[in-house]
């Protein structure tokens, strides 16, 4: 615990410097580290923090608790797993909203050594049995109120029930009444695993990725850095359970940095409610996806005054120009990062540094970010992929296959399937998934670039190129877009978001048909535009047009 210890003061020491964060940083050498056990009820739940609010829940299931309130709570609840048969290695399917159970199940699997298998509440049965069969679930913590989604599925699983009593599920509550005396069984090593995460599954079906006591834990140091926590500081970070942003964001950063967790639940989220919570608040950090920045901007932002001190956004690349926007209102810059479930931050604009718009910012202090080619040769634009030699500490041990064993990381570097380039300057830019890249007329095009100038355009709320089948260019650019409230999918619409992307784009990359939709997303909100594609090429073999398709063609004033 030393090393990590020392590590964490070291990016505190280096706040602001990146240069130095980058040069200096080692990720400490752990042979056994459990983060429950030996950080958060060793440092955090004593001396001076152990009163100060490791969690603030406002809204729906509103709590607080002290960091020795939760690691009394989850040494009763650790207790009262191992009193039901919740031993080491088992694997348990964690299905809750942001409740305060949430986090005690996390901190209590981690001290018994038990396998969290973190999922939305979004899923529905099919979903289950494919976790419980890939996964090999042996028990469940789930809301009382998703029994239902459980029936049928494996008997011999364990349920455990926050809420109302169910029959035949253990409640939640009752484990609660053990003693808040734990004692592990044994040391937890820093290889055994601790996270089985399912994939979003945006190009194919949910991989399975295995972290382990270190990967999460000690990677996400380089998470906190990122934000720029400190400790007391009350972090926001807008994200669902289940996914690994939450696991980031709403658990080991701010942790790692001994600052307080803050959640608005909301029944349906509210742009205006969320602002509003952020000031009678006074939240200092808060990292949003790029939907959710480009809801605020909607609003009149400057009448909010803030207390905010970081602002962060991640899971895809944030367009320049909400970028500049929030900096003309607040004074303050939204800086990227980029990481995926498979690993901690890869690459992000850090504190202090030059933010570049429409750069994800540079590698981060402790991994080796490399371009690569098809042939593996580095390349100016190629498949972001960091070097195995050695694996950074914040990298999944891998994914895990359906017989259990584990499928390999990659020749010398792992491949993330996300295009970008860099610059002079070791600044990364985001191209787009490799899958989502296309040639039009033997040009590259990248989907991110179109769909940032559409979004520009004041009646676009959302959007999503892909290429659609051409006889002449072989593909030519296509967008779906979801518009903003008020403005209605008709010719007027249409015409006027072509006139603007003349404007705004070169030639070649002029998106040619224009569709107004809802958007595919998965369950985590990510725009599934594979399926875009496949819709494109079927419609393309079929000779079918869509009916609330507009071509440039259709325009003879655009000719003018």
């Amino acid at each position: 615990m030393n090393s990590f210890k020392e590590a964490r003061d070291f990016l505190f020491a280096h706040a602001g410097d990146y240069k130095a964060a980058h040069a200096g940083f080692r990720w400490p050498a752990l042979e056994h580290f459990n983060y429950a056990l030996d950080w958060f009820d060793a440092e955090l739940a004593q001396g001076e923090s152990a009163d100060r609010l490791a969690l603030k829940i406002v809204g729906d299931a509103a709590a607080e608790r002290t960091f020795r309130q939760l690691s009394v709570a989850s040494n009763r609840l650790a207790n009262g797993l191992r009193a039901i048969g919740v031993k080491r290695g088992d694997r348990i399917l964690l299905m809750l909203g942001n409740v305060v159970p949430l986090w005690e199940t996390m901190l209590a699997a981690m001290k018994l050594g038990a396998v969290v298998i973190p999922a939305t509440t979004l899923l529905n049965t099919a979903d289950l049995k494919d976790r419980f069969d890939r996964g090999r679930v042996r028990h469940i913590v789930a809301n009382a109120a998703d029994a239902a989604k459980f029936q049928g599925l494996d008997p011999t699983v364990t349920r455990i029930g926050v809420g109302d009593a169910v029959p035949g599920w253990y409640p939640y509550a009752d484990l609660l009444n053990a003693s808040d005396v734990f004692v592990p069984d044994a040391p937890t090593r820093v290889t055994d695993a601790m996270l089985l995460y399912f994939t979003s599954g945006t190009t194919s079906r949910p991989k399975l990725v295995e972290h382990n006591h270190q990967s999460y834990p000690v990677g996400h140091l380089i998470t906190m850095y990122w934000i720029g926590l400190r400790p007391g500081d009350l972090h926001l970070n807008i994200s669902s359970p289940g996914w690994a942003k939450h696991a980031y964001s709403c658990f080991f950063a701010p942790w790692n940095a001994g600052a307080t967790i803050f959640i608005l639940n909301q029944p349906r989220f509210n742009a205006r409610a969320m602002l509003d919570s952020i000031v009678e608040h006074k939240v200092a950090t808060i990292c949003a996806p790029p939907t959710v920045w480009r809801m605020f901007v909607q609003e009149d932002m400057a009448a909010w005054k803030t207390s905010l001190r970081e602002l962060l956004s991640a899971g895809e690349p944030l367009n320049p120009e909400v970028i500049e926007h929030v900096q003309a209102v607040w004074g303050l810059t939204p800086r990227e990062g980029f990481g995926q479930t498979e690993t901690t931050l890869q690459i992000g604009c850090y504190p202090g540094q030059v933010v570049k718009p429409g750069s994800m910012g540079q590698e981060s202090p402790g991994f080796r970010i490399r371009l690569l080619d098809p042939d593996g040769a580095d390349a100016a634009e190629g498949e972001v992929a960091i070097d195995l030699n050695p694996p950074p500490t914040g990298l999944m041990r891998g994914y895990r296959a359906d017989d259990g064993s584990f499928l390999p990381l990659g020749d010398g570097a792992y491949r993330t399937g996300d295009v970008g380039t860099k610059d002079d300057d070791g600044y990364f830019t985001y191209v787009g998934r490799a899958d989502d890249v296309f040639k039009a007329s033997d040009y590259r095009i990248s989907p991110f670039e179109l769909e940032s100038a559409l979004i520009e355009h004041p009646a676009v709320a959302e959007a999503a190129v892909v290429p659609a089948p051409d006889k002449v260019r072989m593909a030519i650019p296509k967008a779906f877009v979801t518009l903003a409230a008020g403005n209605e999918p008709n010719r007027d619409t249409a015409l006027s978001i072509f006139r603007h992307l003349r404007e705004a784009l070169a030639p070649y990359k002029r998106v040619r048909r224009l569709e107004f939709s809802d958007l595919p997303k998965t369950i985590s909100g990510k725009i599934r535009r594979v399926e875009l594609r496949q819709t494109e090429e079927s419609r393309a073999r079929d000779n079918i047009r869509a009916e609330a398709e507009f071509r440039e063609e259709d325009f003879p004033e655009l000719r003018t």
